[in-house]
């Protein structure tokens, strides 16, 4: 039996405020994968960027060294999960260190903890976050969706490669509405 869960990954407000061209409808949209998912009784796991105060976390990272400092600490607000999508007590809020949301995180152990052996991929962006976290979640043997237009990027070329030739590679790619009519 396929046991699965939403991944809602670096949809903070730091992040949705930064990708051009994001469309308005973005964040509903991935609400209503959401409020599916809870609704089908399927966990949804949060998956953050965040450090310490000095980032001390990102010293030898080229890619997060450059952070102005302050940046996705508790502290900072644009660090927060994005009000749309915010998560209700008890949903697991897993916090990464790095672009895949396994790396520097606990994120398997809590799938395993649930017997999850599917996930469904959303998040921001489609050539970071979700490329990365697909490619090591293949690694890890979990069966992986994507939910296209629950993603997005800051090159809308990049998306498109990605979710139309590269994702189908190792992933069932599909649209919010599809997955949801799927659930019922």
């Amino acid at each position: 039996m396929t046991h699965s869960a939403l991944l809602v990954m670096d949809v903070q407000k730091a992040i949705t405020d930064r990708v051009p061209g994001l469309a308005s409808d973005y964040t509903p949209r991935l609400a209503r994968a959401v409020s599916a998912a809870r609704s089908a009784g399927m966990p949804v796991v949060y998956v953050v960027i965040g450090f310490r105060p000095g980032h001390p976390e990102t010293k030898s990272s080229p890619a997060f060294s450059a952070l102005p400092e302050g940046a996705f600490t508790d502290s900072d607000p644009g660090a927060a999960i994005h009000p749309d999508v915010a998560p209700r007590p008890g949903e697991s809020i897993v916090t990464k260190k790095r672009v895949s949301a396994f790396t520097g995180s606990d994120l398997d152990l809590v799938l395993r903890g649930a017997a999850v052996d599917h996930l469904i991929l959303t998040g921001l962006a489609t050539s970071g976050v979700v490329l990365s976290t697909l490619r090591q979640a293949a690694d890890l043997d979990y069966r992986l969706t994507v939910l296209a237009d629950g993603c997005g990027d800051a090159d809308p070329e990049v998306h498109q490669v990605l979710t139309e030739k590269v994702f189908p590679r190792q992933a069932d790619v599909t649209t919010v509405d599809a997955w949801i009519s799927g659930l019922a």
